[in-house]
């Protein structure tokens, strides 16, 4: 029994969902990942979810893998090598023809950067194009040092023509934006006999309720939706949607407006009355308050489902180059697109060009059809873009277009 259209292997053995590397980037679920393969364009494109994320604000991260005309793979942004992972990816191989491209199409994101390496060295034979701009910190270390096929391993060319899935593929590349204390590239792939646009991190959507991957595992869901710590909570349809509600607000604005944090003493009580003091648990700590009516800041957020760029690009990155985002933005929306898949969140999403392009009005003076989100929710991410611009350790903003 194989798993396909994200169904569940139920004889998988914990040994199939291992990353012994995960010390790099410590995420949750750390060592033990699941794998959900999901066909989303038949015979042409499936989705690879894995799960992460810290304190239990657990969100997807997503492989994309399409079959090129002529026979054989290509990969969009690689996820953890589990078994479980390389033996979905092998069934593909059986019946499409081996992985010929693996592409990295980021260079700040070191939760997809990390799993590169190995994901490649479980495909000898094919070759890996990487975002330009690539850097590490401390130290800026080629390429091979950091696990990449140093014979195989290639950047993307600013032409598309000079690579050897021009036929199928357009791309366009926005940055490397330099940042300061490192820098931001992503590469969108668009798919022209599908219509189908790969993004890294620019755009998401919030689906109504938990994706398929997070609801493997419930218990991240079941802790956020407690509303002090010696709830109990039971294992509902009610109950996985209230947390996963949280989990989006926590995911975009770090601390939305609508959670207050409790004084350390405060939370020490009610740990001491949590049903539950493991490790598991943290040891009975919920150091959260909701505000009521915290429901319609979500649904502000979601917005219906709409695509939108996530608050810490809008304040921190994109904000420092709004003239080339646009420009990039402009570019991507020449493609007839007709479906979005993101690395984050809900996948695919039937939009079109219009609807990509409309997301990246923040960065117009004058913006038409915007859906703007509630400043009061930016007030961490406005103090945190502050306290960089006070340093001087990043470029200023830019100005609106």
């Amino acid at each position: 029994m194989s798993q396909g259209q994200g169904t569940i292997n139920i004889e998988n053995t914990n040994q199939d969902y291992t990353w012994k590397f995960w010390p790099i980037v410590p995420l949750y679920p750390y060592g033990q990942r699941r794998t959900l393969r999901k066909e989303v364009i038949k015979d042409t494109i499936w989705t690879f979810d894995q799960m992460q994320g810290v304190f239990y604000v657990v969100v997807p991260i997503r492989m994309t893998v399409v079959r090129l005309q002529n026979g054989g793979l290509l990969v969009y942004a690689p996820i953890a090598p589990t078994p479980e992972c390389i033996r979905l990816v092998n069934e593909l191989e059986a019946e499409h023809g081996e992985v010929k491209y693996i592409i990295l199409p980021t260079v700040s994101g070191i939760e997809h950067k990390v799993f590169v390496g190995p994901f490649a060295r479980k495909f000898p034979t094919a070759q890996v194009f990487v975002a330009p701009g690539q850097w590490s910190f401390p130290i800026n270390l080629p390429l091979s040092w950091l696990g990449l096929p140093k014979k195989r391993t290639q950047i993307l060319p600013d032409d598309i023509e000079k690579t050897p899935f021009a036929e199928e593929f357009d791309y366009a590349i926005l940055g490397p934006l330099n940042l300061g204390l490192g820098k931001f590239a992503e590469v969108a792939f668009f798919h022209r006999r599908s219509q189908t646009l790969l993004v890294t991190d620019t755009i998401v959507s919030i689906p109504p309720d938990p994706p398929a991957i997070v609801q493997l595992d419930p218990y991240p869901l079941l802790y956020h939706a407690k509303n002090k710590a010696d709830d109990i909570i039971t294992d509902t349809v009610e109950n996985r949607r209230k947390g996963w509600q949280r989990i989006t607000l926590f995911a975009f604005y770090f601390r939305p407006s609508v959670v207050d944090v409790p004084t350390f003493k405060d939370v020490w009580k009610g740990a001491q009355k949590a049903p539950e003091r493991s490790r598991k648990a943290f040891f009975g700590f919920f150091p959260f308050q909701w505000q009521s009516g915290w429901e319609r800041a979500y649904e502000a957020l979601r917005g219906n489902g709409r695509i939108f760029v996530a608050p810490v690009l809008q304040t921190l990155i994109l904000n420092r180059a709004p003239q080339e985002t646009l420009k990039w933005a402009d570019q991507v929306a020449k493609w007839n697109i007709e479906w979005i898949i993101p690395c984050h969140l809900d996948a695919p999403i039937k939009a079109s060009s219009q609807e990509f392009r409309q997301a990246f009005s923040f960065l117009e003076k004058n913006p038409q059809n915007r859906y703007p989100l509630p400043e009061s929710d930016f007030q961490v991410l406005q103090d945190i873009n502050n306290g960089l611009n006070k340093l001087g350790v990043v470029p200023p903003e830019g100005e609106k277009v």
